[in-house]
């Protein structure tokens, strides 16, 4: 019995090996790893909080000044260590910012509420621009779809499906971001320190967190119910 020379099976082995690289190509991240980046996992959840945490605490253990130096100083201390790891910190950074510029309103008004300012404006602001979009047809959700999960395609502007369902999407974000700083906003006008840190913390990334599910299981879900099933 002869064996079949190597180079007829060449295709076979070549097809094999590159429908793996197509299929990698052509994977979307999972509904996990989407979640995990938006968010910064469980470690930028925490790297978030920790600096408004130590805030809270200190402002109600000593004064408005101390308070202001331990949260700034853990929020560069947050940052520095991602940099000597050399992890991403784009989420340190985000947090610094807003650490930084809430610190510097508060010390200049000496008033200590005055550290959530800047992340009330922001949710105003932000919940303002999602009711826009969505009024004029270019819902916010929808771009921002684009940009994360579809790799900077828009095909979706020609479904009216997916644009009906990213608008209810937009008006629902702009909601919940008008509601959550409108809590804040009472709290901050009644002179309410302590329940505004509070609530900065539990209306910050949990909302966020399940706004972000609600969006990738609706879209995911109607993709796949209008989606033509591919031939057999």
């Amino acid at each position: 019995m002869t064996t079949p020379p190597p180079h007829e099976h060449a295709p076979t082995d070549a097809g094999a090996a590159v429908e793996p690289e197509d299929d990698a190509e052509e994977r979307l991240p999972s509904f996990a790893e989407q979640m995990a980046d938006q968010l910064g996992g469980w470690r930028g959840l925490a790297e978030s909080s920790v600096p408004v945490v130590v805030f809270v605490l200190a402002n109600i253990l000593t004064s408005l000044n101390p308070a202001l130096i331990a949260s700034v100083g853990v929020a560069v201390a947050i940052a520095v260590i991602r940099l000597t790891q050399r992890k991403p910190i784009r989420h340190a950074v985000n947090g610094l910012l807003g650490v930084g510029i809430g610190a510097y309103i508060a010390w200049r008004t000496g008033d200590s509420r005055d550290f959530y300012l800047p992340g009330i404006f922001y949710g105003i602001g932000y919940g303002l621009v999602l009711l826009g979009s969505a009024a004029i047809r270019q819902p916010l959700v929808g771009w921002l779809w684009s940009v994360i999960a579809a790799g900077g395609k828009s095909e979706w502007r020609g479904d009216p499906r997916l644009v009906r369902t990213f608008t209810w999407l937009t008006v629902l974000w702009g909601v919940v971001w008008l509601l959550k700083v409108g809590v804040q906003a009472v709290f901050w006008a009644a002179h309410m320190d302590t329940a505004l840190g509070v609530a900065r913390l539990l209306l910050g990334y949990p909302p966020y967190a399940v706004l972000l599910a609600i969006t990738l299981w609706v879209v995911r879900r109607v993709r796949r119910e209008y989606d033509p099933a591919p031939a057999g």
